[in-house]
């Protein structure tokens, strides 16, 4: 069964029993109304007609005028009076036959009694007149009120009733949309997405909260997936043709070198060779199993507390080790009063190794220029941005910048391999941050880097 269907039944179920519960209600309390009222009304008929026929005729006159003007006749009213009963034999009266004995027997205990055969109700007291004498009175009637107003009303409720149930499907079927179509939008766009196209992401709307939140969690999933999965389809396509160029060139060395006998001079010069090239082969393995290394696994990385401030001034002096000639200045004019702050929950190693390739491109890319590192805080978040004045990235190639192996046509007379970027974006959206690239070609490059704060306590 379809969710929407789902919905719409149990909207109609809850909407329509609360609306028979509360027309029954109605019903019930009404007519239960009309039957204390109609008994009232007969005790009041029931008084008069006694002070009328049993009391003194001047007094009675006025009772009987007054019943007269203010006191409609119910349909099939009749009345029985017995004067000066004696209550021991009173019921054996040829009169009374036409009552139920139980309540005959009700009146003669308690003073009054009534009760009611379909549609008449009757009620019936034991009347003194001043002498002190008793005497029975029995008055009935039929009830107009249960036979036209009750089956009116009945007929009123049934018809609201099913004007009520087409107003509860019409309106349950909009609400059902209103709720599911979010959802079946969402269900849609997933559809569409496969390994091909992975970096498709799914709206997020800016009102519904349950809706929202689905779907960032869709996109985070999504983030997880296209890194993995990228990760994996470049360690298979680009490990043969990476790691294969060094191989051959190695094995070449070595054939060419054991072709005939040398001079020991000539051995020396192709060992050296065949050990250039073994280490960049092993710098290659190695940048290629750290970016592989990088997917979002969260079982590999252990998080702690790390301190920005601290880790930027630990990566100065690391990439300062590696680039002596490097010029890196830092700005620390927007740090928070609290260190609590700059505090990011992720691996102090990872976060290291993400900064300190993005602050060594930074550095070889300038050739000796200033390289300006700032560190703030912000709603949340901790910013670092690392600006050069390098020799930036050409405009139509920046698609290509998180490409493993990638590295800009303007980029020749720079060693390298094309992992730094893409290695430290794994990193970084490991941490659920985010990194931004800007550059303009011959003026430098500025990465920007937005981690969100721990919530660390005192």
């Amino acid at each position: 069964m379809k969710l929407q269907n789902k919905i719409v039944y149990i909207l109609l179920t809850a909407f329509l029993g609360y609306t028979l519960l509360f027309s029954g209600f109605i019903y019930y309390s009404i007519s239960r109304f009309s039957f204390a009222d109609f008994y009232k009304r007969l005790e009041i008929r029931a008084i008069t007609t006694a002070k009328i026929e049993l009391e003194n005729p001047t007094e009675t006159n006025v009772v009987q005028q007054l019943r007269q003007e203010y006191l409609e006749v119910l349909p099939n009213e009749s009345h029985l009076i017995l004067e000066d009963i004696d209550k021991s034999s009173v019921l054996e009266d040829a009169r009374l036959d036409g009552y139920q004995n139980g309540f005959l027997r009700a009146i003669l205990a308690e003073g009054l009694a009534t009760y009611n055969t379909q549609n008449t109700f009757v009620y019936g007291t034991l009347y003194q007149t001043p002498d002190g004498r008793e005497h029975l009175v029995i008055i009935s009637a039929e009830n107009y009120f249960a036979t036209h107003h009750l089956a009116y009303l009945r007929n009123l409720i049934l018809t609201s009733l099913a004007i009520a149930f087409l107003l509860i499907v019409v309106f349950s079927v909009m609400f059902s949309r209103k709720i599911i179509e979010p959802i079946q939008n969402i269900i849609r766009k997933t559809r569409k997405i496969g390994f091909e196209n992975l970096h498709m992401r799914l709206e997020v709307p800016g009102s519904n909260d349950a809706i929202r939140e689905l779907s960032q969690t869709f996109n985070d999933m999504l983030n997880r997936l296209e890194t993995s999965f990228e990760t994996q389809k470049n360690f298979i396509s680009n490990a043969s043709h990476e790691l294969n160029t060094p191989l051959t060139s190695i094995i070449g060395e070595a054939d060419v070198t054991l072709s005939k006998l040398r001079e020991p001079q000539e051995y020396i010069e192709a060992i050296k060779a065949i050990l250039d090239d073994a280490e960049k082969l092993q710098s290659k393995t190695q940048a290629l199993l750290l970016l592989a290394q990088t997917g979002f696994d969260g079982k590999r990385q252990k998080f702690g507390k790390v301190r920005m401030d601290q880790l930027i001034l630990d990566v100065k002096e690391t990439v300062e080790k590696i680039q002596t000639h490097s010029k890196i200045s830092l700005d620390f004019s927007l740090l928070p009063e609290s260190p609590l702050m700059l505090k990011v929950l992720g691996n102090e190693q990872l976060l290291h190794l993400a900064l300190s390739n993005i602050v060594l491109n930074a550095c070889k890319y300038s050739d000796g220029k200033p390289v300006n590192i700032a560190l703030g805080a912000m709603e949340g978040l901790i910013v670092v941005i690392v600006k050069d004045n390098g020799i930036g990235i050409p405009p139509e190639e920046m698609d290509y910048i998180y490409d493993p192996y990638f590295r800009a046509s303007n980029t020749k007379n720079h060693e390298g391999y094309g992992i730094g970027l893409p290695l430290a974006r794994n990193i970084i959206r490991i941490h659920d941050g985010e990194l931004k690239v800007s550059s303009k070609l011959n003026l430098g490059t500025t990465v920007e880097i937005h981690l969100p704060r721990g919530n660390f306590q005192l």
